[in-house]
């Protein structure tokens, strides 16, 4: 339960980054949090490369699970968890297209 309560945590703080910089290119209001948030994307893309595309806390629950379900180790609904990489990893594709438009205009 606690790693689960951890890992949603984490999701939400990435989320809310990835939206941050959606935000930023649409507003064009590219700030230092701007350049904060996609180095801290950035540095959990490295990380999820690091553990074969899993997050080290979806590795750390499966030791304590042998749920097959994509959510197991997070609060959401089975669909985002099954989805969520792909999901965000658009929304992000696109935020850092935004913020470079707004760099290049």
């Amino acid at each position: 339960m606690l790693i689960k309560l951890l890992h949603t945590a984490i999701w939400a703080f990435f989320v809310t980054a990835i939206f941050y910089i959606l935000y930023s290119g649409l507003a064009d209001r590219l700030t230092t949090y701007t350049w904060v948030a996609i180095g801290l994307v950035v540095g959990e893309g490295l990380v999820l490369a690091r553990f074969d595309r899993h997050c080290p806390l979806t590795v750390l629950a499966r030791q304590y699970s042998d749920s097959r379900k994509d959510n197991f180790d997070i609060f959401l609904p089975n669909g985002l968890a099954r989805h969520n990489k792909l999901i965000f990893t658009w929304l992000y594709a696109v935020g850092i297209g935004l913020v470079a438009y707004r760099l290049a205009t």
